[in-house]
């Protein structure tokens, strides 16, 4: 199922991303996939979630695969298509719109994964936590694109905050 998803958003990415201007989201691109990582290297032995495939199960498709899969399709389209629309208009109506669009089709993607069996939450992390992360998540990425150091700055922080509201516990990491 999570091959489908890809290659779902991988279709929408050839429809409606911003490829004329790749270069100028390429750091943006970065970005994400950098967090991502980072994100799955503190959390190695304390995740958050974890991603399993269960409608087809091959034996390649496990978490890391399946995370790899997500940085590398479903993080630059989202970023091709999110930023090549969320700067088209000045009007902030339409980018509160855009916004809420892309905060809900993530949540409703996790929701079902949640549902049938695709993703698990672990270690107290729950929806509602999965609800702040996306709308941060969607926040920073326009934030990114025009200044790259107070991006990493706020997120350095929120880092430091979920690390610690979390007790991710550091001895433990290898």
């Amino acid at each position: 199922m999570h091959i489908i998803y890809n290659a779902l958003f991988l279709l929408g990415g050839w429809r409606w991303g911003d490829w004329r201007n790749w270069e100028k989201y390429y750091p943006t691109i970065l970005f994400f996939i950098l967090s991502d990582l980072l994100h799955n290297f503190l959390t190695y032995n304390h995740q958050f979630w974890h991603f399993q495939e269960n409608v087809f199960p091959l034996p390649f498709l496990n978490h890391t695969t399946i995370s790899l899969i997500i940085m590398f399709v479903c993080y630059p389209v989202t970023i091709l298509i999110y930023l090549g629309y969320f700067f088209k208009t000045n009007k902030w109506k339409k980018r509160i719109f855009y916004f809420v669009f892309w905060v809900m089709l993530y949540l409703s993607v996790e929701y079902i994964n949640l549902y049938i069996g695709l993703i698990s939450h672990h270690n107290s992390w729950n929806m509602w936590h999965s609800v702040l992360f996306v709308i941060f998540m969607f926040i920073i990425f326009p934030i990114h694109y025009k200044k790259p150091l107070l991006a990493w700055i706020i997120s350095g922080i929120v880092l430091i905050f979920i690390l610690t509201q979390f007790e991710l516990p550091l001895d433990k990491m290898k």
